[in-house]
């Protein structure tokens, strides 16, 4: 089979675009806005080449089985992973300052303190996590504290659990941060065009687990188990009013009785569902389960 060059590939059809979104939605809960249809033709012809199908209605068939994983590569390749360390640092600031201490106050010295980046991209939240407790947390030696990674897109896990980055990832770190928590790495391709990169000591790699998971699906989000902190940031922007509120059900059932869900600075839980309770901590909001409750 020749496959057409990449120039020649069409742009999908109005119906075409339509179906390939619904399955898109059904499967992760995200709505592409009119103006990604730029980028989401571009993945949709970039899978073609790589699943060697030559017309779309090919593809979407291939799809619709998922016989070899394509479902996933798709996700992969249309899910955005742009993130750095330390972003949103107020929300970091706010876990050591008051979240800790309000989630330590019922627990005894030993106890496990969970927490859950979910999404976490390629690993840049949860290690800013574990560098900000050992910084900024005198206690952080008394808990069992676990630190869990999550995401659709195993390409990006995978990057994460390798903990490899590059100088954007780090422009906010301190080079006294960077030398107690990365290594240097040696370029693979040497040359003076090489960009440095640097990969993160294995002790802390060790302290954070990654898992695939979907917000949308419920029984990969029980599996996880029960979290003392959720930070689910930045990523509820991209669904529509129903995909929010299953997501907002399913971060609920993931929090532990008194526990926290921490969103991006755009996002707000109140415009989505009453269960949770709004707290409001210095320059900080964000979302308790009621430590009374039946669930």
């Amino acid at each position: 089979m020749t496959l057409p060059a990449p120039s020649a590939i069409p742009a999908l059809a109005e119906a075409d675009l339509a179906r390939f979104g619904e399955f898109v939605y059904r499967r992760t809960g995200l709505r592409f806005a009119p103006g990604q249809r730029g980028m989401v033709e571009r993945r949709v012809a970039e899978r073609m080449r790589e699943a060697g199908t030559a017309t779309f209605a090919e593809y979407f068939a291939r799809l619709r089985a998922d016989l070899d994983r394509e479902v996933e590569h798709l996700i992969n390749a249309l899910t955005v992973n742009e993130t750095y360390f330390l972003r949103e640092e107020y929300q970091l600031r706010c876990l050591t300052a008051s979240l800790m201490g309000l989630v330590t106050a019922r627990k005894r010295p030993g106890d496990a303190v969970r927490i859950w980046s979910m999404p976490c991209a390629t690993g840049e939240e949860p290690y800013s996590i574990a560098i900000w407790l050992l910084e900024h947390w005198p206690e952080v030696d008394r808990y069992e504290v676990e630190i869990v990674g999550s995401d659709i897109d195993t390409a990006a896990l995978a990057a994460a659990a390798r903990g490899s980055y590059g100088e954007r990832a780090l422009m906010r770190l301190t080079p006294d941060l960077v030398g107690r928590y990365f290594a240097p790495e040696a370029a693979a391709r040497p040359g003076p065009r090489s960009a440095p990169r640097w990969r993160i000591i294995e002790e802390l790699r060790r302290s954070v687990r990654f898992s695939p998971c979907n917000l949308m699906d419920r029984a990969a989000m029980a599996a996880e188990g029960r979290f003392d902190v959720v930070f689910c940031r930045n990523v509820l922007i991209y669904f529509d009013d129903a995909s929010r509120r299953v997501a907002a059900d399913h971060l609920y059932d993931a929090l532990a009785p008194g526990g926290f869900v921490c969103l991006g600075h755009t996002e707000s839980m109140s415009r989505i569902s009453p269960l949770f309770r709004v707290c409001r901590l210095a320059d900080v909001i964000v979302y308790q389960r009621p430590e009374q409750d039946d669930g």
